[in-house]
């Protein structure tokens, strides 16, 4: 039985019968609870990702980035240029390859990262409760992970088909 066959044409069209809605409003809440947390590091939550990514591994292209964010890079370029007036990042082009800029930390950016430290904990504090347990929140979180792969997947695959 097909999922759209549990419901009347009319009442697939309703707000509560949308995965993409409660997907949509949970992601912002979710970016509202890091606000306050990042205020205090005076970045912003995309900011804050870019970050983690350089934070994990340094001296990135703006392609790796953007793949890793599953950004594009012209959503990504205006973002590297606030940070890198912040003095968060440098940006440089690859001596290897000209058509490559290498986005790298500066030691303010590196800085941030101890300060940055207690972020994830109290986003996992703020998530889970007596409603709603830790390993719930876990295990969300690799089914989200699960969907994000598969659904990057398929749109590279339909991109692909496209300029065939």
């Amino acid at each position: 039985m097909n999922k759209s066959d549990e419901y009347s044409s009319s009442e697939q069209l309703w707000l509560e019968n949308q995965i993409c809605f409660p997907l949509y409003a949970v992601s912002r809440m979710v970016t509202k609870l890091y606000t306050p947390l990042l205020a205090d590091l005076d970045i912003t939550y995309p900011q804050y990702l870019v970050l983690l990514v350089l934070w994990k591994e340094d001296h990135l292209s703006v392609n790796e980035i953007s793949s890793l964010l599953y950004l594009e890079s012209n959503t990504l370029t205006p973002l590297l240029k606030r940070m890198e007036q912040k003095n968060l990042v440098r940006r440089r082009r690859s001596q290897l390859d000209e058509r490559k800029v290498i986005v790298s930390l500066t030691p303010d950016g590196k800085g941030l990262q101890e300060k940055a430290a207690c972020v994830p904990q109290s986003i996992v504090n703020q998530m889970s409760t007596d409603e709603v347990s830790l390993q719930e929140v876990q295990s969300f979180k690799q089914t989200l992970t699960k969907l994000m792969h598969l659904l990057n997947e398929n749109n590279n695959r339909n991109r692909d088909e496209l300029t065939d």
